[in-house]
């Protein structure tokens, strides 16, 4: 299946139905009088986040969602039926956003979330609305008021609890591959990996965590060269940021460096996550550049630097340990906050 995450629709609520102008004539009965019914209610325009989906690919091939309108009102004061919501599905993790891409409408994060974005028109009032002590026989009746319309962008970021970044041919996806049933695309040229991948680790046999690995960055990212970052946001949702640094490439300041500017130039609160920092490829340095590397390393960032390789798996148990413990305390954060915003019974 291809992955898209990113897509433009055109999205209108149904009108209200029509109230009507009708009057109770029945033989043998005197006194008659208006009875013309109220119009319906149009249908609402709603998003629903479904956690089999992983993708907007649907979307390139339907733009345009429209609710029915409501039912017109009729004689012996009957309404008209209410039109069903149209119910659109997407992701876990859709953010839907104002023609603009700037201005943020609704965020879809959690399974089973439902979001009215345009709602209804409400029906007409009818004649039998308007009747009074002083007005016995009103020939006045309402449209219905019209529904909602807006283009709206749908933007995909992946529910991760670690994101994957480094440079292209950092030994990325080859990481992600041992460390779960993932399989991505592993090959010795750059930008190997063209979209996002997820994969379930499980360090142990009852913890387990999301990893997200994205398609490399290099310097000037930030302004579109190479694949940009566009691919950035699906590690916004992120507890903490995995960067693997390529020690066979020998550069390994330069090349952290490179990756921090672009999560600084991006924002979103990138470059303020926690950071676990990897001195990746062991087996491809001797002990002294693999000690010299790791120092100068460590220095620069002012962090531990773990050493691992994807191919022996050296050091591979004891970063998803440190991983494990980043997320158990961010879950627990996101736990006590959803339990404060919780409005008791």
């Amino acid at each position: 299946m291809k992955f898209l995450d990113q897509a433009k629709i055109y999205v209108r609520s149904g009108d209200g139905g029509d109230g009507v102008v009708a009057f109770r004539r029945e033989k043998y009965i005197e006194f008659g009088g208006p009875d013309g019914g109220n119009g319906g209610r149009g249908g609402d325009i709603v998003f629903e986040a479904a956690p089999e989906l992983n993708t907007l690919i649907d979307f390139r091939y339907t733009q345009h969602f429209k609710a029915p309108k409501g039912g017109n009102g009729a004689g012996s004061d009957r309404t008209g039926g209410n039109s069903e919501a149209i119910v659109i599905r997407v992701p876990v993790g859709t953010e839907i956003l104002a023609e603009d891409r700037e201005t943020l409408l609704a965020d879809i994060d959690r399974p089973g979330a439902r979001v009215v974005l345009c709602r209804g028109g409400d029906g007409g009032h009818g004649n039998a609305h308007f009747k009074s002590s002083t007005n016995r026989a009103p020939r006045r009746a309402d449209k219905g008021w019209p529904g909602e319309e807006r283009w709206v962008w749908l933007r995909l970021k992946l529910i991760a609890d670690i994101g994957l970044v480094g440079l292209p041919n950092a030994g990325k996806s080859t990481f992600l591959s041992v460390v779960s049933a993932a399989k991505p695309k592993i090959a010795d040229y750059p930008f190997t990996t063209l979209v996002p991948q997820l994969g379930v680790v499980r360090p142990t046999e009852y913890e387990e965590f999301v990893l997200a690995d994205i398609p490399g960055l290099i310097e000037g990212a930030h302004e579109g060269i190479g694949l940009g970052d566009r691919f950035l946001g699906h590690v916004e949702r992120c507890a903490a940021l995995l960067h693997l640094v390529d020690g066979a490439a020998g550069s390994v300041v330069d090349a952290w460096r490179t990756v921090r500017d672009e999560l600084d130039a991006y924002g979103g609160g990138l470059a303020d996550k926690p950071e676990i920092l990897v001195l990746n490829k062991s087996d491809a340095m001797s002990p002294r550049e693999l000690s010299a590397r790791r120092s100068a390393l460590a220095k620069a960032s002012g962090k531990p630097v773990f050493v691992a390789s994807g191919v022996s798996r050296e050091g591979v148990p004891e970063i998803l340990r440190s991983l494990m413990t980043i997320v158990h305390e961010a879950r627990k954060e996101r736990s006590a906050a959803l339990a404060r915003t919780t409005i008791p019974a």
